[in-house]
C-alpha cells in the first residue's frame, strides 16, 4: 500500500494522470470545436441553398441562433430531426422526377434530366439527392453522433 507521505510516487502518478486527462479534455474540446465549425459551415451552405425548404431553413437559422447558448442542445435535436425528415432519398427523387408531379415542378424535359441524373448518381453509390441543400444535409447528418 502506498503512502501519501512516502517517496511521492503516488502523488506523482496522480499528477501525471491529471495532466493526461486535462490534455485529452483539451484535445476533445478542439475536436468538438472543429466539428462544430464544420457543421456551422454546412448549415450556412444549407441556408443559402436555393433548394432548401422553408422549414429546413427555419430550423437551421434557429440552430445557428442557439449555438453557444443553453438552447444549443435542444435546437441541435430539432435541426437533426428536420434534416432527417427533409433529405431526399435518391429513389424518391427518381420516382418524383419521373412522375406527372415532377414534370409540373421541373418541366417535362428537365424532369427527364433530373431522373436520368438521379439514376446516374445512384449507380455511382449515392443514397440521396445531390442538390445543394441535400448535399449540405448529408454532410451535417454524417456528424450527427458528434454533435448530439
Amino acid at each position: 500500500m502506498m503512502s501519501l507521505t512516502g517517496d511521492g510516487i503516488f502523488i506523482g502518478i496522480c499528477v501525471n494522470i491529471s495532466i493526461a486527462l486535462n490534455i485529452n479534455k483539451e484535445r476533445m474540446n478542439r475536436m468538438n470545436q472543429n466539428v462544430k465549425d464544420y457543421v456551422i459551415e454546412k448549415v450556412n451552405e444549407l441556408v443559402n441553398a436555393p433548394t432548401c425548404s422553408p422549414e429546413t431553413k427555419e430550423a437551421a437559422k434557429g440552430w445557428m441562433a442557439a449555438v453557444g447558448t443553453d438552447k444549443e442542445a435542444e435546437e441541435t435535436k430539432a435541426l437533426i430531426a428536420e434534416l432527417e425528415e427533409d433529405i431526399m432519398p435518391i429513389d424518391t427523387l427518381i420516382a418524383f422526377a419521373g412522375s406527372e408531379a415532377g414534370a409540373k415542378v421541373f418541366g417535362e424535359e428537365k424532369a427527364k434530366e433530373v431522373a436520368a441524373h438521379g439514376e446516374e448518381i445512384k449507380a455511382a453509390g449515392a443514397k440521396y439527392c445531390d442538390c445543394p441543400a441535400c448535399a449540405a444535409v448529408e454532410a451535417i447528418l454524417a456528424k450527427k453522433d458528434e454533435i448530439l
